[in-house]
C-alpha cells in the first residue's frame, strides 16, 4: 500500500508533519484574483485608448509586400495619418480614394475626412483633405499636407 502523502505531490515548501493548511475563504480566492485581473484590464484599456495595441499590430503585420496590397496599405496609412497628427479626425472618419488600378506601382491616394455618423460635424458629408503619392516599389510615401500641390516625403 502507498502512503496518502507519497502519492500526492505538492509544490512549494513542505508543510510540518501533521500539520495541514487550512483551505482559503472565498474573500480570499476573489482578493486573490482581483489582485492580477484589475491591473491587466487597466492596462489593456490604456493599450487600447492610446493606440498602442493597433500600432503594435501594425508593426507584426505590414511587410514589404504589404505595399502592393491596397487595404493592408490603406490601414498601415490610416495609422500613419494619424500619428504624424496630418489631421484631427479619428482613424474611422478618414476615407482612403485610390486613383489607379491596382497594379499601378505609383497610385495616388485622397484622403477624405467624414462627418456626421459618428465622426465630428452635423451634417453629413465627405471634404478632402489632402492627397498621398505612393511609390511602391521604393515604400516610400510623399503628402501635399498644409501645402496643397506640394508634396514633401511622409515619415514612415
Amino acid at each position: 500500500m502507498t502512503d496518502e502523502k507519497s502519492a500526492s505531490p505538492r509544490l512549494g515548501r513542505p508543510a510540518a508533519k501533521g500539520t495541514r493548511k487550512p483551505p482559503r475563504s472565498f474573500k480570499q480566492l476573489l482578493l486573490r484574483r482581483l489582485v492580477v485581473v484589475i491591473p491587466a484590464f487597466l492596462l489593456m484599456v490604456v493599450a487600447v485608448r492610446t493606440g498602442l495595441l493597433d500600432m503594435s499590430y501594425d508593426k507584426i503585420t505590414f511587410g514589404k509586400l504589404s505595399w502592393f496590397d491596397n487595404t493592408a496599405l490603406v490601414e498601415h496609412l490610416r495609422l500613419v495619418v494619424v500619428r504624424d497628427n496630418l489631421t484631427d479626425l479619428p482613424r474611422h472618419c478618414l476615407v482612403f480614394v485610390v486613383d489607379g488600378s491596382a497594379d499601378n506601382n505609383t497610385p495616388t491616394m485622397d484622403v477624405l475626412g467624414r462627418h456626421g455618423n459618428g465622426c465630428p460635424g452635423t451634417t453629413s458629408s465627405a471634404d478632402k483633405l489632402f492627397s498621398l503619392k505612393i511609390d511602391r516599389s521604393e515604400r516610400t510615401v510623399q503628402t501635399d499636407a498644409g501645402t496643397p500641390g506640394t508634396f514633401h516625403n511622409l515619415p514612415l
